[in-house]
């Protein structure tokens, strides 16, 4: 596909000459807008700032505290049971890690992702998400069977992903073009023993990495694991090549926010064994995505449940005699109002950071924040609106995701890529990923805090400089940032045996809890499957 370049847009050999330093001192005419999903009410209360009375009282059934994938399959599970006397309490960002964004442009709206934006053809073992995905008609056929059919427009198609590696674009994420032999037969001994491990079974019978993961083996026999890093495992077994290592690390990075040598071997091998869901209309392993990342399923999510929903952050959930009572807060026109629900039964779909602090007596629960709360990566995510398509190198076409060999971006995603024509668009959204894994935590939430506009999106353009040089900057309209501090948890060493998680996983009572942080890390099987069951615990008299 030819793709127009600003020399040719420009209409000149002249700007071309002007070269670098004169068109890269457009980015500081490129407007940026920066969002903080959370930031508000979470100061709002770190500060000590005073909750004023409720102004109204709502009673209802059931109240989900949270709209995202969790909260959403919770009130899709209660809608398919027939029950709705239910309402849910948005948070702060309506959908959360599955919200996303839109440009209005004269040519129409383009879609963007702010979180997650793409899933995987689920397991065998994912029935919860083939029943949603079917209920919401993106399956379209055969549901729970091997190979079922999905809608075609939503299975991503070609060029999938591509890796700009020593100047030259290639296929696919792990270094091969120019890699010695020693290092290319390391890979395919490293995806000999995925396969393996892929079918291999613990002493109860059980395949040993599946979504859910509560539906892994729990074969005692593996619990190594999680006592090491990805890292360690593969030094201890001879992985010594450098672009083997550098793809793994990208692996964690993207589904983790945090680096191999943080990341439990345990999750780091599920990222590549747990997945192997198959289609009758696509090939193994292949990827649903949307313009709009994962927010168009949490609209229908939303749609398809009828849930009641109301703005607002749940800032206090405790039990009161025979039920249950949650203070909300929302600001209007930057004011503080608050007010009160009452309910049989409440579904927490909250992280677990933000549960803390939010379920009156959570210790008696189970759960101690100090010994059971998981480590949080940060995450920003920036849209470039381009009004043109930056020139690409002869006969590399660019694809749905492109990645650089560098670190601490992820590339960026092609928003307009599943729009199939023989002419390009004449705009589209390039989303940026950012995963500051290159510092801690806790050094990467102060800098996003303190960082202006045109530091963000230096960051986040960083991989698109490396990709296109100075032809970048003058194709970009505006930037929309999403900065997520607390993003998503981290499957750190030990994470698999988290006492705390594990008992709010079983609680049955006036509260439940429903949020893939139970699981350890975030991903949409998990939160799914955590929604869907605390709506059938809720639906119990």
């Amino acid at each position: 596909m030819e793709r127009r370049s600003f020399i040719g847009a420009a209409g000149g050999a002249a700007l071309a000459a002007a070269g670098g330093a004169a068109l890269f001192q457009r980015w500081q005419e490129i407007d940026a807008s920066v969002h903080y999903p959370g930031r508000a009410e979470g100061h709002f209360l770190r500060d000590g700032g005073a909750v004023p009375p409720p102004s109204s009282v709502i009673d209802t059934d059931i109240v989900i505290a949270g709209s995202g994938i969790a909260g959403l399959s919770a009130a899709w599970q209660l809608a398919r049971d027939g029950h709705r006397d239910a309402l849910m309490i948005d948070g702060p960002q309506p959908f959360g890690n599955a919200a996303g964004g839109s440009f209005a442009t004269s040519d129409g709206t383009l879609e963007f992702p702010t979180g997650g934006h793409y899933l995987p053809l689920p397991s065998p073992e994912s029935t919860h998400v083939r029943a949603i995905l079917f209920d919401l008609g993106i399956l379209q056929k055969d549901p729970y069977g091997d190979k079922p059919t999905y809608d075609e427009r939503y299975i991503l198609h070609g060029p999938e992903e591509r890796l700009l590696y020593r100047g030259v674009w290639q296929e696919g994420f792990l270094p091969t073009q120019g890699v010695a032999a020693a290092e290319l037969a390391q890979h395919r001994r490293f995806f000999a023993e995925v396969e393996r491990l892929r079918a291999l079974r613990g002493s109860d019978g059980r395949r040993l990495f599946v979504f859910p993961t509560v539906l892994s083996s729990t074969d005692p026999a593996f619990d190594g694991l999680d006592r090491i890093t990805l890292k360690q495992w593969l030094e201890q077994r001879g992985y010594t090549a450098p672009t083997l290592h550098w793809y793994l690390n990208y692996c964690c990075r993207d589904d983790y926010g945090s680096r191999y040598d943080k990341v439990s071997a345990w999750a780091g091998l599920h990222y590549y064994c747990s997945r192997w869901g198959q289609a009758a209309n696509a090939g193994n392993g292949a990827w649903l995505t949307w313009p709009g990342g994962m927010a168009p399923v949490a609209r229908a999510l939303a749609q398809k449940s009828a849930i009641a929903r109301r703005a607002g952050s749940v800032v206090s959930l405790k039990t009161v005699g025979g039920g249950v009572e949650a203070l909300c807060l929302r600001f209007d026109d930057g004011q503080p109002a608050s007010y009160l629900v009452r309910a049989r039964k409440a579904i927490c779909a909250m992280p677990l950071m933000v549960a803390a602090r939010v379920v009156e007596n959570i210790g008696a629960l189970g759960f101690d924040a100090r010994r059971h709360m998981p480590a949080y990566a940060p995450w920003l995510v920036a849209n470039f609106l381009m009004k043109d398509f930056p020139a690409e190198l002869p006969a590399q076409p660019l694809a749905w995701d492109n990645v650089v060999y560098q670190e601490p971006g992820l590339g960026y995603v092609v928003s307009t890529h599943q729009d199939i024509r023989q002419t390009p668009p004449a705009k589209t959204v390039f989303s940026a990923y950012v995963a500051l894994s290159d510092r801690s935590p806790e050094q990467a939430r102060k800098w996003l805090m303190m960082a202006t506009p045109d530091q963000l999106v230096e960051l986040a353009s960083a991989d698109l400089k490396s990709a296109y040089g100075w032809k970048f900057a003058p194709c970009v309209e505006r930037v929309d940032i999403t900065v997520r501090g607390h993003a998503m948890a981290a499957p750190l060493p030990g994470f698999r045996s988290n006492a705390g998680a594990h008992a709010l996983r079983q609680l049955d009572g006036p509260i439940t809890f429903a949020h893939a942080d139970l699981s350890g890390f975030s991903v949409f099987e998990e939160a799914a499957w955590w929604g869907c069951a605390a709506a059938q615990k809720a639906v119990k008299v």
